[in-house]
């Protein structure tokens, strides 16, 4: 059922002109600074990862080019996890080593083959604590090299932003101090170009 207009008194023009023309103008804006924000975020994602690599060094502060701090990036590391890497491999090394846990169904026109899914967590849990392709025989006690098992990226490094909070050195909280910074027209040539006034883009492209 499709919505019916009902005879009420009609808003004032001005106001529908000036709340579309808001929407309008924070919709472009907000387009713009996403887009920023994402490529900034993968510069700092990739400059701290080499930094990380070189150094070691995980945090770094965040400042004004006034040189105020008003926070710091930290990098959150990532993670490696076992994984089956090739199916067939893995299958075949459970079938000759481990044949109580190899499957397998008959169903019609086919049979199909697999490994016991509690078998398969029990091995890459143990290849993720010992950080290698080996699994030790609970019964035996030997140790087995892993075919199609492998170590590789779970989840990729990233970063957290976090702003500074009021305190008896600095009376301001850090978002704070970037709003201020950027009433006084100190950030839009260095941040977001494409949205600073004219005469602060000319001034911050100037030598």
């Amino acid at each position: 059922m499709t919505e019916q207009a009902q005879k009420r008194p009609a808003p004032d023009p001005a106001a529908v002109r000036d709340a579309v023309t808001r929407k309008a103008v924070l919709g472009a804006l907000l387009d713009e600074i996403k887009t920023a924000h994402a490529e900034a975020s993968t510069d700092v994602q990739h400059l701290l990862d080499q930094q990380y690599k070189a150094t070691g060094t995980t945090k770094v502060d965040a400042t004004l080019p006034s040189g105020m701090k008003v926070g710091s990036v930290s990098r959150i590391g990532g993670e490696i996890a076992a994984q089956v890497v090739d199916d067939e491999a893995f299958r075949v090394w459970v079938r000759d080593t481990f044949p109580s846990e190899h499957v397998v169904e008959v169903i019609p026109a086919q049979v199909v083959t697999r490994v016991q899914p509690a078998f398969v967590a029990k091995v890459l849990a143990e290849v993720n604590a010992a950080g290698t392709a080996h699994y030790a025989d609970p019964t035996t006690a030997e140790v087995h090299e892993v075919p199609g098992v492998a170590l590789k990226p779970h989840r990729a490094a990233t970063h957290r932003m976090t702003y500074t909070r009021r305190s008896a050195k600095s009376p301001v909280e850090g978002r704070e101090l970037v709003a201020q910074a950027w009433r006084e027209g100190a950030l839009a040539a260095h941040v977001l170009p494409a949205l600073a006034p004219a005469s602060v883009g000319q001034a911050g492209g100037k030598q």
